[in-house]
């Protein structure tokens, strides 16, 4: 009997699956295994809305091969021991997985190939799982990645992706592997009020109708905060429910300004990943130093607690920064705004802020938020790394009518007009009205600061 074991990690799904395609290559068994690894809770990011959303997502592949007369085998401890064990119970001869760009699952790969060969056992590793286009398949002539996003995007452009497979028919387990409970959401704590549902159908459903009903105005619409015009399919491409592979395919077959812009955004989570695939340290280091003498946590204690709040005294900072915390997830133009006022308004390490992302975002991930916060904080691959977003102007560009503000900033719910950007300019009684805080800091003195901490050289 040839029986295969795949490893799931953040693939969760049953379309457009390498590994489970080439696993069940000759009709042979399977056992499809994933591992609650207790060291990705001692590194910090055994968040709650990640937790909540990975037990939707198990429960879900579970009952897609229960479907196919197969079932999910849940293990925990030590990802290499239990695979070792999962693979000795079954009698198998082969291990298949989806390649993964951190350090963290670089070193997980090194340790699992070789103690399963020291079982006689094959490690089969398969890019385009997580990415379009893998790591290193594009990269210019004098370096081993590319640190500008532009050039990349053009060669990326140009690969011919893979065909889209589709969901197996059949999944047969071997009898006499056992499994763990499934996870489920009851019992955890700290879990975002208004957090998405994940799953591989939940995700598949969403793809659908965003392609069908919202795409067409992604161009335009993209950065308006009210309109909230984005496919929120981030949390989908963290876990893996969909394949960037087949969402690609599908946007280009969509067609349109609309389905080209969001396609473009696609690439840059394949850019982010190619870049910590080369320089694995760039997720707790600067990419590119610019010797700056950040303001820490416990020095600008004040102005952390305010930011974290939503109570920094401007209202797009704020609404952002209250979204993330009921939602578990934050619109992209309010990411920008609101690490650009934390890093270069308040001057305020970037690594503050994003394991502040990482502690709540469902779809915090080591590559595009570690080096989305770099670039926003002028360490990492931007080319123009002492831009400040003001928030301001920008609410009055991407907000125009207050609506994202109102939404999220309820003691504002009653000022008319532009005058909800900036309430500090509310007078009397009117101003009396609002309970809502005065600015934590002066953006022309925020922003002396930055530029003075910059050009100290």
């Amino acid at each position: 009997m040839n029986v295969s074991v795949v490893l799931f990690t953040s693939d969760l799904r049953l379309h457009d699956h390498p590994p489970l395609r080439a696993a069940l290559d000759g009709s042979r068994q399977v056992v499809p295994l994933f591992v609650r690894d207790p060291a990705v809770d001692g590194a910090g990011f055994a968040a709650a809305n990640r937790l909540a959303f990975l037990a939707d997502c198990l429960r879900d592949l579970d009952a897609g091969l229960r479907e196919r007369g197969g079932r999910l085998v849940l293990r925990h401890g030590d990802v290499v021991e239990q695979v070792c064990r999962a693979a000795a119970e079954s009698d198998a001869d082969e291990v298949h997985m989806a390649a993964d760009v951190s350090a963290f699952a670089q070193r997980r790969e090194e340790r699992l190939r070789a103690a399963l060969e020291a079982q006689g056992v094959r490690l089969h590793v398969h890019d385009t799982v997580s990415t379009a286009v893998p790591p290193g398949a594009v990269t210019p002539a004098s370096s081993d990645h590319f640190a500008v996003f532009t050039p990349y995007f053009r060669q990326w452009s140009r690969q011919v992706l893979r065909d889209t497979l589709g969901a197996p028919r059949a999944v047969r387990v071997p009898d006499g592997v056992g499994s763990d409970e499934l996870p489920s959401r009851k019992g955890l704590t700290a879990v975002s009020e208004g957090l998405a549902a994940g799953g591989e159908a939940a995700g598949r459903k969403q793809l659908t109708d965003w392609l069908r009903h919202g795409v067409d105005t992604y161009e335009t619409g993209h950065d308006d905060l009210g309109g909230d015009a984005t496919s929120r399919l981030s949390p989908h491409l963290h876990f893996g429910t969909l394949s960037p592979v087949e969402v690609v395919n599908r946007a280009r077959r969509a067609g349109g300004p609309g389905a080209e812009a969001f396609v473009r955004q696609l690439a840059w989570r394949d850019f982010h990943r190619q870049v910590l695939a080369a320089r694995p340290a760039a997720a707790t280091a600067d990419y590119r130093t610019k010797r700056d003498r950040w303001r820490s946590e416990r020095t600008a204690r004040a102005d952390v607690t305010a930011w974290r709040e939503g109570r920094t005294g401007y209202p797009v900072i704020d609404a952002g920064m209250r979204q993330l915390r009921y939602e578990g997830w934050m619109h992209n133009r309010s990411r920008l705004l609101t690490a650009s006022f934390l890093t270069k308004t308040l001057y305020v390490d970037w690594r503050v802020g994003a394991r502040h992302f990482l502690d709540l975002l469902v779809d915090g991930d080591v590559a595009n938020n570690q080096l989305n916060w770099q670039w926003m904080a002028g360490t990492g691959t931007d080319s123009r790394p002492n831009r400040v977003l003001n928030p301001v102007t920008q609410a009055k560009r991407h907000d125009p009518d207050g609506e994202y503000v109102r939404r999220w900033v309820p003691e504002l719910a009653d000022v008319e007009g532009p005058s909800v950007h900036e309430p500090w300019k509310l007078r009397g009684l009117e101003r009396a009205a609002v309970d809502y805080p005065e600015p934590i800091v002066d953006l022309a003195e925020g922003l002396a600061r930055f530029r003075e901490a910059r050009e100290r050289d």
